[in-house]
């Protein structure tokens, strides 16, 4: 993040800090389904790229913003409970992941464009993957 993070709307930084988690656990989620049930070494080394892409320098100071007690939406829906086949976790953590990659890349256009631009590297990235994933298996 830029050198003027002091001056960053703590909400901002929880946004940033729910969305980076949320899309670091999609994109793990993904990998070992690849990893260790499909075996697909190809797909599973470009999503740990991915996850290892998805980072910020300044953790610490999202990790100090981070509010779990007052998050609104913290209990599961009743979709997100549901999962028939591995088939299923795949595309709901695909959509997981290149959701949370749209917020990061909107966010941090407010705290470092250079960054935004990574998380759209990994939106489309996912899609792709997404497409050859879930049309191979």
């Amino acid at each position: 993040m830029t050198s003027s993070e002091e001056k960053i709307e703590p909400k901002l930084l929880r946004l940033v800090d729910a969305s980076l988690n949320r899309l670091r656990e999609g994109i793990r989620v993904i990998e070992d389904i690849n990893r260790y049930i499909y075996d697909n070494k190809e797909i599973s080394s470009k999503l740990k790229d991915l996850r290892h892409l998805s980072k910020i320098e300044n953790y610490l100071q999202l990790l100090s913003n981070r509010d779990i007690e007052n998050d609104v939406l913290k209990s599961s829906t009743e979709s997100e409970s549901k999962r028939s086949d591995e088939r299923s976790l795949l595309l709901a953590n695909y959509k997981r992941a290149q959701e949370a990659a749209r917020v990061l890349e909107e966010s941090l256009k407010l705290i470092d464009p250079l960054k935004a631009e990574d998380f759209k590297k990994i939106r489309y990235e996912l899609y792709a993957l997404e497409k050859e994933n879930l049309t191979d298996n």
